[in-house]
């Protein structure tokens, strides 16, 4: 009788093997059959992007930021950096170009200011930080990560943020610094209706729009992920908005045994959607490839929902996924392998 009992648990064990064996097989397969030693994918905002908008000058212009953006990250990551500091450095770049809406870029709120929002997280131990509606710090995405190495907290918002910056040591500004009269004049076509204009729309009537945000994702030699999103939010906001951009999850997301996220989009249906985390949740618990899992959330889950946008996404493995059911968004990546592309339209 022991015998049976011994021969009958062994075969259970075999079977369980053989359906482990079996779900990494499924999930493998949808790999890229080599390791990329790295990888870095980045992105400007998404929305009504159009070829026929855009002036041969103004795309050039967007094309070479995005590709200095890349080749910061590649110095960073062949040289054996960090994912953080790739993220990091690479968002500042993002951060001080008027192209796009973040740091010097950023858009008005309906009282005229400039309230910035940026999140990143590691990858490697699921910290994480955060920093929302600041207008004195120079480069918001370095406050996030103060905030997730430096404090016991994830999020930190306005004045107190702007304090714990400043005691951080980081670069604080006066919230002159971030004015461009581009976005000033945009804010005062719009300022005297309560239509919330999202980025670069010439006229609040026109269906031209952008969500203004920037991201980075990135894989280091070590094998860490690591994501970042920072954003100037949403033109003529009101009552002290907050979108997904530093929302841990919703626009930000990094998890090693899965991947790395940021979000682009309308904030509300992100937050909403869990968009960051579900992509790493439909990985971890179904199995999903990154593009799979990317793909079923923003072009199906997300539409549902009446939601607009897109993700940059990367898996453990380097394998790169960028959805999107807006128009256009500004992106691109770059692999260890050789492999780069930058792109605008859909």
């Amino acid at each position: 009788m022991k015998k049976i009992i011994y021969s009958l648990v062994a075969l259970s064990f075999i079977a369980c093997t053989n359906v482990d064996e079996q779900v990494k097989e499924e999930y493998n397969k949808h790999q890229n059959s080599k390791q990329q030693e790295w990888a870095i994918a980045i992105h400007g905002g998404a929305g009504t992007i159009l070829k026929k908008n855009m002036t041969d000058s103004l795309e050039q212009a967007y094309i070479e930021k995005l590709n200095e953006v890349l080749a910061k990250g590649e110095d960073i990551l062949k040289n054996g950096g960090t994912a953080l500091d790739a993220v990091e450095f690479c968002i500042h770049i993002m951060e001080e170009s008027p192209l796009f809406n973040a740091g010097i870029g950023a858009v008005f709120t309906n009282d005229g200011k400039n309230e910035l929002d940026a999140s990143i997280m590691d990858g490697s131990n699921l910290m994480a930080g955060a920093v929302a509606s600041v207008s004195t710090i120079k480069r918001p995405i370095s406050a996030a990560r103060k905030v997730m190495e430096n404090s016991s907290h994830v999020m930190l918002i306005g004045k107190g943020a702007e304090l714990f910056a400043k005691e951080q040591g980081l670069e604080i500004v006066s919230p002159n610094y971030f004015f461009i009269q581009k976005r000033f004049d945009q804010l005062q076509r719009i300022k005297d209706s309560e239509k919330q204009q999202l980025d670069h729309s010439a006229e609040p009537e026109q269906k031209d729009k952008k969500f203004g945000t920037v991201g980075v994702v990135a894989l280091d030699k070590h094998g860490n992920l690591a994501a970042g999103t920072s954003t100037g939010g949403m033109t003529n906001k009101r009552y002290g908005r907050v979108g997904d951009a530093p929302i841990i999850g919703a626009g930000t997301y990094a998890n090693n045994n899965t991947c790395a996220v940021s979000a682009t989009g309308h904030g509300e249906y992100f937050i909403r959607s869990a968009v960051a985390y579900d992509i790493s949740a439909l990985m971890e618990y179904k199995n999903l490839s990154v593009n799979d899992a990317s793909t079923e959330v923003v072009m199906n889950k997300l539409v549902k929902l009446g939601g607009e946008g897109g993700v940059i996404c990367l898996d453990k493995f380097g394998n790169v996924a960028m959805p999107f059911n807006s128009a256009g968004m500004y992106r691109g990546y770059r692999l260890a392998s050789g492999e780069t592309e930058v792109l605008i339209y859909q």
